[in-house]
């Protein structure tokens, strides 16, 4: 176990704020480095580690199977940079390890996320509630920071929402998404810039025929990007009944989220339901079904790729009769078709986020963290981890990846009464 020098401080104090992944791996590294430091969390809510309680359908998501730093890092449309160095330092192979160690065992699925093997989120809350419970810590519930004083002695009062004012050696920032509240004020009196907020991982909500009544259908491999010049998106896509979700959109909403705020999330969005699969690959194929299927009705479904259902549809939305066989097929109608398969034109018209798993882009700037710290280049001890900094991952596990990568480093510092020279 990594531990501060000998020393250190004995009657140090250090605050955590927000009782969520990345508070409480930030309080239990600082406690398990500093066991004669006095680590508290501050939670404004009655509950705290909800996101991790409803992450991945209820199983949590902990991380990814992916242990290169560098191909890592490329999964935060922000934050890339800055991650780089900080997964040198801890990565998805050392949050498998630190579960591990508590009895916690990490399964890898097909798609790289990984998850708990008793596929139970609790599992995971249990862990950190126990190793929070081993290691000393004061868990405050209900009790949420109104201010914030850096003093001149290099130490903190933090003014809570009992009414209280303790003292502080050092503090964590870890309170989640930072809209407007007193924590973000407190941010903003010390200096700190916050990058506009924007929602990130939202689904597109769209009314078409060709989608309507599907709702629950899915397709795995398919490609997405948002008109005119995104960068393409693979990966299932999900249809609901509001539009389209899953992970290849998803992934298109993280990566243009500014971009498709700035649209009032009115966009057009072009989707190849057979992945990579060009046109003229398309029609190749279309020209051995009319040798070989000549007989055969288009409607009748021939690509292994596609739903029955979902095929009918873009069968008539290229406008072919029910009863049209191959050897029958225009050049008209195969172009259409082949359009309608892999540059399929929706008109997306909002938006629709999962309440309890919302991520958004957005924070305190990333140019005023030392990442060797996660510390503030303007308040010394002053530290931050999580969702409150302008960092967000795709979907798979990657931003709790990113919170318990930021959490272990501000935990370390935290526990070290050796500033930041």
């Amino acid at each position: 176990m990594q531990t501060v020098s000998d020393a250190a401080d004995i009657s140090r104090q250090c605050a955590v704020i927000g009782g969520g992944a990345a508070g409480f791996f930030a309080a239990i590294t600082a406690a398990e480095a500093n066991p004669a430091a006095t680590v508290t969390i501050y939670e404004r809510g009655n509950n705290c580690l909800s996101k991790v309680k409803v992450s991945g359908g209820g199983r949590c998501n902990v991380t990814h199977s992916c242990f290169d730093p560098s191909i890592l890092a490329s999964h935060y449309p922000r934050g890339s940079r800055e991650l780089h160095g900080s997964f040198h330092r801890w990565q998805p192979q050392d949050t498998v390890n630190w579960f591990a160690e508590r009895g916690v065992i990490l399964k890898t699925e097909e798609d790289g996320r990984m998850f708990p093997d008793t596929d139970d989120s609790q599992t995971i809350i249990d862990c950190f509630m126990e190793s929070a419970r081993k290691a000393g810590i004061q868990l405050r519930m209900g009790v949420g920071l109104t201010s914030l004083k850096a003093e001149a002695d290099g130490s903190f009062t933090l003014g809570l929402s009992d009414d209280t004012a303790p003292r502080a050696d050092a503090v964590c920032i870890a309170s989640g998404s930072l809209k407007s509240s007193p924590i973000t004020r407190a941010i903003e009196a010390l200096g700190h810039t916050i990058e506009p907020l924007a929602p990130s991982l939202f689904s597109f909500d769209l009314s078409d025929a060709r989608t309507q009544g599907l709702a629950g259908l899915s397709v795995q491999n398919v490609s997405v990007k948002a008109l005119p010049d995104s960068p393409p998106q693979v990966g299932p896509i999900l249809i609901t009944h509001r539009g389209v979700s899953g992970p290849a959109i998803l992934r298109l909403s993280s990566w243009e989220a500014r971009k498709l705020q700035a649209s009032d999330y009115r966009f057009e969005i072009s989707i190849n339901w057979l992945g990579d699969v060009s046109k003229k690959q398309v029609l190749d194929r279309f020209d051995e079904l009319r040798r070989t299927k000549g007989r055969t009705a288009v409607k009748t479904k021939l690509f292994e790729e596609m739903p029955r259902r979902l095929w009918e549809r873009i069968v008539s939305a290229a406008d072919i009769a029910d009863k049209t066989q191959w050897s029958q097929l225009s050049s008209k109608h195969r172009d259409a078709l082949a359009a309608e398969l892999v540059a399929a034109r929706f008109k997306v018209q909002g938006k629709t986020t999962n309440k309890e798993e919302f991520v958004t882009c957005g924070g305190v700037s990333l140019k005023e963290i030392d990442f060797r710290r996660m510390e503030s280049r303007k308040v010394p001890g002053l530290h931050f981890a999580g969702e409150c900094l302008d960092i967000d991952g795709i979907t798979g596990g990657f931003n709790f990846q990113s919170a318990w990568t930021g959490g272990h480093i501000a935990g370390l510092a935290l526990a070290d009464d050796n500033r930041r020279r």
